[in-house]
């Protein structure tokens, strides 16, 4: 990857030559460890759910401890990738990536033998620390150590992955539970990344990218930390606290203030955590919201369809979730048939079109749901939902890491990934607050509950075909001709 790329290499990944791994054997066990250390992450998200009841039973804490299992791990995520992902291109990638293995398996075993709710709940965060080191220095190993096919390929298996992740968890999670129990859930968790950890010395990567300084961007750290942290406890309480509520709004004017002095800080600073031309290249940007346009459109369904069709269409738990593999099987395939259209020649940007028209059309194709459902109807809204994510995964993080300078790639990965789950957290608390609203207004109006809900089901879908419909509006202008290049600054410090 040379130092500085112009728009017309969005479609074209390159990598500087001498990364490449000269052995192919050394080159698939890197692949490998990444890739296995990547499917434990989604997993953890996806099952952890599956398991709230178990522990609850086991040990108590609650519904808002419940929830602090799942949120705690997403919001050390969010608040940290793009932390990682900066110091990754300083201090090294696969040494912050074996950190960041580490890290989460330590929090896995702290879960395993958690003893109250509050324990369980700090070990998770710790465990979702690790894991945005595990995304974003991972991504940017892939980017660094392949190129060309070799590089498409990897990203492509990057995505299947990371679906094949999201899809077993709930599965394997559930089976553990009624066999073993809760806490097995986490030691496996924390053997497959032990695994993973004897295979890091293989990837390399142990020196600064490039010639990026070898420091540590302390004040922007704690800014950025701090400001992500406010907006994600303001999103995720925004139900339970009420939007409007002094919490909910107080946390979000400290997000704003504090983003705002990270700004300011890194516009001046010498090596910064960010460096904010990233977020003035237009591609770039527009690349990143794709993921976005997928939280509205897909992981907002993987999250609330299967209650839908339990509460609605009165199905049974087992039955809603076979039929929620229709959802997640596209998010396994897609990824890899992307890469191969894109290997044969098709232009990336058309595949990217093709998702998000599919998110729009599975979104409102499911408008066909209803108390009388059947499944050979909504069978193809929901594979065009799950093609919507499963086309753009993993295409877009290496089409996003393509444009920018080799020492920046470790940060160009947080800033997707820090995108990718914030914009997850928003989806899901701005469909859980209208979806609730719109059912007790209809409630209020003189509908049965069940039929309130259904109601408000479909006027959430056709909001979610909106979101996804403009986001897509937003990324056509971004991707216009004559955009701008992603240089390497010349400052640097150390």
């Amino acid at each position: 990857m040379t130092s500085e790329l112009t728009t017309s290499d969005a479609t074209t990944p390159t990598s500087p030559p001498d990364t490449t791994p000269a052995d192919p054997r050394r080159g698939n066990l890197t692949l490998a460890a990444v890739l296995l250390a990547v499917l434990i992450v989604p997993m953890s998200i996806s099952g952890t759910a599956v398991a709230l009841p178990a522990i609850s039973a086991d040990i108590g804490g609650g519904a808002s401890g419940q929830q602090w299992v799942v949120n705690a791990f997403n919001l050390a995520f969010a608040c940290f990738t793009l932390v990682w992902g900066s110091l990754s291109d300083r201090f090294g990638r696969g040494r912050l990536f074996a950190a960041g293995a580490a890290t989460f398996a330590a929090g896995s075993i702290a879960s395993a033998l958690a003893p109250n709710i509050v324990v369980l709940d700090v070990a998770r965060g710790v465990a979702g620390l690790g894991g945005a080191a595990i995304f974003s220095c991972g991504a940017a190993i892939l980017s660094s150590a392949f190129d060309g096919p070799a590089r498409l390929r990897a990203f492509a298996l990057f995505g299947t992955t990371a679906g094949i992740g999201v899809a077993l968890g709930p599965t394997l999670s559930g089976l553990l539970v009624d066999t073993a129990g809760w806490r097995p859930i986490f030691v496996i968790q924390a053997a497959v990344l032990l695994v993973v950890l004897t295979a890091t010395p293989v990837i390399g990567l142990d020196r600064p990218a490039g010639d990026a300084p070898a420091t540590f961007d302390l004040l922007g750290t704690v800014l950025l930390v701090l400001g992500l942290l406010a907006a994600m406890v303001g999103i995720v309480q925004g139900g339970p606290w009420g939007w409007g509520s002094p919490e909910v709004v107080a946390s979000f004017v400290l997000a704003v203030a504090l983003l705002t002095g990270f700004a300011r800080v890194e516009s001046r600073g010498p090596a910064p955590l960010l460096d904010l031309e990233l977020l003035t290249h237009p591609r770039f940007m527009a690349l990143c919201l794709v993921p976005v346009a997928a939280s509205f459109g897909f992981v907002t369904l993987l999250t609330y369809f299967p209650t839908f069709l339990q509460y609605v269409a009165g199905q049974s738990s087992a039955k809603a979730g076979l039929v929620t593999v229709l959802l997640t099987i596209p998010v396994v395939v897609g990824p890899l048939a992307a890469g191969r259209a894109v290997g044969a020649g098709v232009n990336p940007l058309v595949v990217i079109w093709i998702s998000l028209g599919a998110l729009i059309a599975g979104d409102l194709g499911l408008l066909l749901a209803g108390p009388d459902t059947v499944v050979a109807v909504i069978a193809v809204p929901l594979l065009l939902a799950g093609s919507g994510m499963g086309l753009s995964a993993g295409l877009v993080d290496g089409q996003a890491l393509a444009l920018v300078p080799e020492e920046k790639a470790g940060m160009a990965a947080g800033v997707v990934n820090t995108m990718r789950l914030g914009s997850e957290a928003l989806a899901v608390a701005v469909y859980a607050a209208l979806l609730t609203g719109l059912a007790t207004r209809r409630v209020d109006e003189g509908l049965t509950a069940v039929d309130a809900y259904d109601s408000a089901f479909h006027t959430t879908l056709v909001v979610l075909a909106v979101v996804v419909a403009g986001l897509s509006g937003l990324i056509v202008v971004l991707l216009r001709p004559g955009a701008s290049a992603i240089r390497s600054r010349s400052r640097r410090s150390g």
